[in-house]
C-alpha cells in the first residue's frame, strides 16, 4: 500500500534527500527510507511537498498530464493591475514556452504564515502584494519567470496545496505521513 508523506519545506532546503555542502536537505528533515519527492521545490521557496514510498503514485503526482493543481502564495515587489493579473490568468510567454492559463487573485498578506529566516529583503518606498496562483503545470522556478515577466519579481513563494493534499496544521520543517 503507497505511503505518502506531507512535508512543509523550509526556506534553504535543498528538495532531494542526498546531501549537498552547505545546504540542508529532506534528509535532515525525514529519517525514513525509500521515500522520495513527487515533484520539487527550489532551494528559494517553500511549502508543501510531497513524498512517497510508491514510483506510480509519485509519477501521478509529479506528471503534468495529470493537471493535479498546485497552489502557490507569492509575495510581490510592487502591486500588480488587473491587466497583470489578466496576463498571468492567460498564461504568459517567457523564453521557450507559454505557460498554461493560471487561476489568479490578488489576495491580502496571510495572517497565520511564519516568518522566514532569512527575511526577504524591504525596500521602503515599494510596496509588496501577495497573489495566489493556481497552476496545472510545474516547471522550473515558473511562478517566479511569470511575476518577473509582468514586472513584479516574487520576493517569496509558499506552495501551500497540491491537489486536495495543504499545509493545514504543518509548521515548516514538519511532517505528517497518511497511510
Amino acid at each position: 500500500m503507497a505511503r505518502l508523506i506531507l512535508f512543509n519545506k523550509p526556506y534553504g532546503v535543498i528538495c532531494q534527500f542526498t546531501p549537498q555542502i552547505g545546504y540542508q536537505s529532506l534528509k535532515d528533515f525525514v529519517p525514513i527510507p525509500n521515500f522520495y519527492p513527487a515533484g520539487r521545490l527550489d532551494i528559494d521557496s517553500e511549502g508543501l511537498v510531497l513524498l512517497t514510498d510508491d514510483g506510480k503514485l509519485q509519477h501521478k503526482i509529479s506528471n503534468p498530464r495529470f493537471k493535479q493543481p498546485k497552489v502557490y502564495w507569492a509575495q510581490v515587489e510592487g502591486t500588480p493591475n488587473q491587466s497583470d493579473l489578466q496576463q498571468l490568468c492567460e498564461g504568459i510567454i517567457l523564453k521557450d514556452y507559454k505557460t498554461q492559463p493560471a487561476k489568479v487573485r490578488l489576495m491580502g498578506e496571510p495572517t497565520h504564515l511564519w516568518s522566514r529566516t532569512p527575511p526577504i529583503r524591504f525596500r521602503k518606498n515599494i510596496p509588496t502584494s501577495w497573489i495566489e496562483l493556481t497552476l496545472t503545470e510545474g516547471k522550473n522556478r515558473q511562478v517566479r519567470h511569470m511575476t518577473a515577466a509582468i514586472g513584479l519579481p516574487t520576493l517569496r513563494l509558499i506552495r501551500i496545496a497540491i491537489g486536495k493534499y495543504t499545509l493545514t496544521d504543518l509548521d515548516p520543517g514538519k511532517w505528517r505521513i497518511l497511510e
